[in-house]
């Protein structure tokens, strides 16, 4: 047992440290946080050809095109009104192709026959959150385009499997703005980051100082 106390005296900084660190991420997420709810809440700009993940994501934005509704990507969804899929369709705008989640669909919608009121023709204007691309997949499960079986809103692969061209790099979350016919269901999107750092901290700076009075302990039965 001799020299535990250095052990356990090491331990504790090093818990610290941890302890540190969270409280350093809380302040980032609260900042993030913070911009996120004031990109949601400001009035909707136009939508840009590219986005940046870290100053773009949840954008309130606004675009104008037509869509292509026979290009309808279907992604599996769960959400507050159950089990059903997005609805990601293609609008070609006057300098590039941008995905539009119109919305959620349950199972029994997914045939845009049985929705086809709600399936503009002409030239219509979205406004919607601007949401960062979601690679590979979802669910514990990949994508799979060459089955037409998709668990997550990858941009890239969709318009490959579409063969759609100069796509933005991003998808938008169509608003709450009713469709005719009642589907697709927009205006479902969660903003949503967990902020338990607090926690974690304290977790650290309380096992930090069980490690410090181990330390003492040790020290002194060593004495």
């Amino acid at each position: 047992m001799r020299f535990a106390w250095l052990g356990a005296a090491l331990a504790a900084v090093v818990l610290a440290g941890l302890g540190v660190w969270q409280l350093e991420r809380m302040q980032w997420k609260h900042a993030l946080i913070a911009a996120v709810n004031a990109r949601v809440a400001a009035p909707a700009v136009a939508a840009p050809v590219s986005a940046d993940a870290e100053r773009d994501a949840y954008r309130h934005v606004r675009v104008t095109g037509r869509f292509e509704h026979d290009r309808e990507t279907f992604v599996q969804a769960v959400t507050e009104r159950g089990a059903g899929y997005w609805v990601l369709t293609p609008l070609v705008t006057r300098d590039f192709t941008l995905l539009v989640n119109r919305g959620f669909v349950p199972p029994e919608k997914r045939d845009p026959k049985t929705r086809a009121a709600g399936n503009p023709a002409g030239e219509v204007t979205v406004t919607g959150l601007l949401r960062i691309t979601e690679p590979g997949g979802g669910f514990l499960r990949t994508n799979d385009p060459a089955g037409n079986r998709w668990y997550s809103r990858d941009v890239a692969a969709i318009a490959r499997a579409r063969g759609l061209g100069g796509t933005a790099p991003y998808f938008i979350d169509a608003d709450d703005r009713p469709n005719p016919g009642g589907y697709p269901v927009g205006g479902l999107t969660v903003v949503h980051f967990p902020d338990n750092h607090l926690v974690y901290a304290l977790t650290w700076f309380a096992l930090a100082g069980l490690a410090a009075w181990g330390a003492w302990r040790f020290r002194r039965a060593e004495a």
